[in-house]
């Protein structure tokens, strides 16, 4: 059987970056390929190229045999190639039908035909396994609705081959077997995906083949049969020695002092929920839950990004209540928030001015005059600590893969050498050697007697890393647990609202 689609030779440079080195790549119809690499491998610049936001410097693509040359989206989408962006790209002020239909409306003598829009919007996602009135607004729909939307927009489009850049990112459990099941019907009605994802089950699950890109060149590929979490990683990484979760021991915290205390806390959004625990100085401690938990607004409260309805906070001691984030930051509290881009960063300021932000005042001649050599000199520091890949301290943020933008966003906060880092989804879509090295520094951390909250999706990462582990159900904590004394399934039962089958302490 002949390929469908096929990638071949493609190279792409930028300013002191070569991002592609002569990739190759081939799909199948009806065929679910994984694309992975690491952050920086090339895969959002290769994925970039295919759906006709770039143009390649060099190499073919071709589709059913025929050599194609993209000047544009639109080309890319006339040829049935659609992309599904990891930040969903729809309208919250329209309908679900309006987003279906959106730049490619049916018209007739310059009309909109709506009535024919919504039938067929609510025949495609119907098809979806997901009947919805076609006139629901957008922002109210879930991530995972919302993912539909998108597939369903790509359908519209009479797209053969359906790109997704980390589609389960901001999905729960449910929405992402959800998302499976579209996806195995769209395989089995011919459709080709290439699916891109750092959540290597996910992949074991549903790809028939796995594609790997190091460094931005072809690192090897895995069949069906083949595809396992240790193959997958060893040609992400290649030799190269990185920290991993494995590797990283547990900090001793036995009768620690106690800096930071939360007692009958209730934030905006679970007034009746209050929330009560404590952190010990060099502790680790992981926030479970599923989407819509509370762990997101639990730490917003701490740091000072929201206010709260009740309850008492003391940090080192004394009573802490934080009327804004700044006054967080002062007392030695820092957050990194799940929403890196939008909140994290300054996307097209350079990575120093990013690292330097915080420390402006501390780095300026009598709080007033800036010093660039200071500047210069704290963001050098900080890339070397934090191994941030850039061609320079001048690039902009937005040029940088995800894992280096995440670096920045922790990187930037060392500088200010808190008591307490909150960190907020650290990990969330960057690749597994990038992973590793925010473990890593996590765990230093702890041992210079930092403390660090983190909320996270992932179990497997919760059960890693955290010393302890919050687990929270719909603004309430369910349950408080050791390390050793919990296992996946005990955690989802909390997450969940049920009572673990063995004791456990709260």
């Amino acid at each position: 059987m002949n390929p469908r689609f096929t990638v071949t030779g493609i190279h792409k440079s930028f300013p002191g970056v070569h991002a592609l080195k002569g990739v190759n790549l081939h799909l199948y119809g009806g065929e679910v390929l994984a694309v992975l690499g690491e952050n920086g491998a090339g895969k959002s610049t290769l994925m970039k190229i295919l759906a006709g936001l770039q143009r390649p410097d060099s190499g073919t693509i071709a589709l059913d045999g025929k050599i194609l040359n993209f000047h544009s989206v639109l080309d890319a989408k006339n040829h049935g190639i659609a992309l599904i962006h990891q930040e969903l790209q729809l309208a919250d002020n329209l309908d679900a039908a309006a987003n279906v239909f959106l730049g490619n409306e049916p018209s007739r003598k310059g009309f909109l035909l709506r009535s024919s829009m919504r039938h067929e919007a609510e025949g495609l996602l119907e098809k979806l396994g997901f009947g919805l009135p076609s006139h629901t607004p957008v922002k109210a729909l879930s991530p995972g609705k919302r993912q539909i939307i998108e597939i369903a927009r790509a359908l519209a489009t009479k797209a053969r081959i359906i790109i997704m850049d980390e589609p389960s990112a901001s999905l729960s459990q449910q929405e992402t077997e959800k998302l499976f099941q579209i996806i195995a019907q769209l395989r089995s009605d011919g459709v080709s995906i290439i699916y891109i994802s750092h959540r290597l089950k996910e992949i074991q699950q549903i790809a028939d083949r796995v594609t790997v890109l190091r460094d931005g060149a072809n690192s090897g590929e895995l069949t069906r049969d083949a595809i396992s979490h240790e193959a997958m990683v060893q040609l992400m990484i290649g030799n190269n020695t990185r920290p991993n979760r494995e590797a990283i021991s547990p900090t001793q915290v036995n009768d620690a002092e106690t800096i930071f205390a939360v007692h009958d806390l209730c934030t905006l959004a679970y007034p009746s929920c209050p929330a009560s625990f404590s952190l010990a100085r060099g502790e680790i401690i992981g926030i479970a839950g599923l989407v819509g938990a509370g762990r997101t607004e639990l730490l917003r409260a701490i740091a000072g990004v929201d206010p709260f309805m009740t309850g008492t906070m003391s940090l080192l001691g004394k009573n802490f209540q934080p009327r804004s984030p700044a006054e967080a930051i002062a007392a030695g509290i820092v957050l990194a928030p799940e929403d890196r881009k939008h909140h994290g960063l300054l996307l097209e300021s350079s990575v120093q001015g990013n690292l330097s932000l915080p420390s402006l005042s501390k780095l300026s001649r009598f709080g007033i005059f800036r010093c660039p050599t200071a500047e210069k000199n704290l963001a050098a520091g900080q890339i070397n600590a934090m191994h941030i890949k850039c061609a320079s301290p001048s690039q902009t943020a937005s040029q940088l893969s995800g894992g280096n933008q995440q670096k920045i966003v922790i990187g930037k906060w060392l500088a200010r050498d808190p008591l307490l880092f909150l960190l907020d989804e650290p990990t969330r879509g960057i690749d597994v050697g990038a992973k590793g090295e925010i473990y890593a520094l996590m765990r230093d951390l702890a041992q210079q007697g930092k403390t660090v909250l983190f909320a996270s999706s992932d179990l497997e990462e919760i059960l890693a890393i955290a010393d302890r582990i919050i687990v929270m159900h719909e603004g309430k904590i369910t349950g408080q647990l050791a390390q050793h004394e919990c296992d996946q399934t005990s955690i989802m039962q909390l997450a969940t609202g049920q009572s673990p089958a063995h004791s456990i302490s709260s």
